[in-house]
């Protein structure tokens, strides 16, 4: 593959806590190499700006493998940039060409406040998880679990669902900043294995009730969070998730 250089314009979202206002600060970036990842290219842009004295541009990151989801980053008005099922620390600077204005920013809902310019704070996911996606009941040792039978089908779906990241591009997608992409991942991959059948009742309550809690809205039905995850998570997920919900609130009415 052809290595090249190109100069481009970053404009980059700066604000210093969740009470500042905040906006969009200019920098011009210089030979940045085709085969940089988009996390490399910034952290050549805040060597340069360490040097000059100034405050460095601060976003997270961890794994860079695509593995943990805390690279978010809206990129020209899209989470994790231009290419589909894609990490933002996955996404090589040979997406753009020399000359391009590149426009980076944070999440943008109430429920992920920014904690600085382009992090943001996403405990609200935690907190829908503790309310409920987790298995609290005594499956046994690795054997007997093992030991029971679970249809393909099932296994298949339930290891997509698994699959989520938890990187909040879903929220950030939507209009209305639904997290119901995230929560019936969540859902979805332990209501669709017999150990998580005890509480599949309270877990769909209690998680959804959590997730209304935080202010996330509601599902717009556009698709946009299946069409910007990058782990491909399935619409489908929102379906089982509605059909759990119905189920555990006619049961409890009973």
């Amino acid at each position: 593959m052809e290595h090249y250089s190109m100069n481009l314009t970053l404009k980059v979202w700066r604000q210093k806590n969740k009470d500042d206002r905040g906006g969009f600060e200019t920098y011009p970036v210089k030979n940045v190499s085709s085969e940089m990842s988009f996390l490399e290219m910034i952290d050549v842009l805040n060597e340069e700006l360490i040097r000059d004295g100034k405050d460095p541009i601060a976003f997270d990151h961890d794994c860079r493998e695509g593995i943990c989801g805390m690279c978010s980053m809206y990129i020209n008005g899209r989470p994790h940039g231009p290419w589909t099922q894609n990490t933002t620390c996955q996404l090589h600077m040979r997406a753009y060409k020399d000359g391009d204005t590149i426009v980076v920013e944070p999440w943008r809902a109430n429920a992920f406040p920014v904690i600085k310019d382009l992090v943001v704070d996403r405990t609200a996911f935690d907190r829908i998880i503790q309310a409920g996606g987790y298995i609290s009941v005594n499956t046994g040792n690795a054997v007997d679990a093992n030991a029971m039978p679970v249809e393909k089908d099932k296994a298949d779906a339930a290891f997509a669902a698994a699959a989520c990241i938890g990187c909040g591009a879903c929220v950030a997608a939507c209009k209305n900043s639904s997290a119901l992409l995230f929560v019936s991942a969540k859902v979805s991959h332990l209501a669709l294995l017999p150990q998580g059948a005890p509480e599949r009742k309270s877990r769909a309550m209690n998680m959804v009730a959590q997730m209304d809690k935080e202010g996330f809205g509601a599902c717009t039905n556009t698709g946009a969070c299946e069409a910007v995850c990058p782990k491909g998570i399935s619409i489908e997920n929102i379906a089982r998730l509605n059909r759990e919900f119905m189920f555990a609130a006619a049961e409890s009415e009973k």
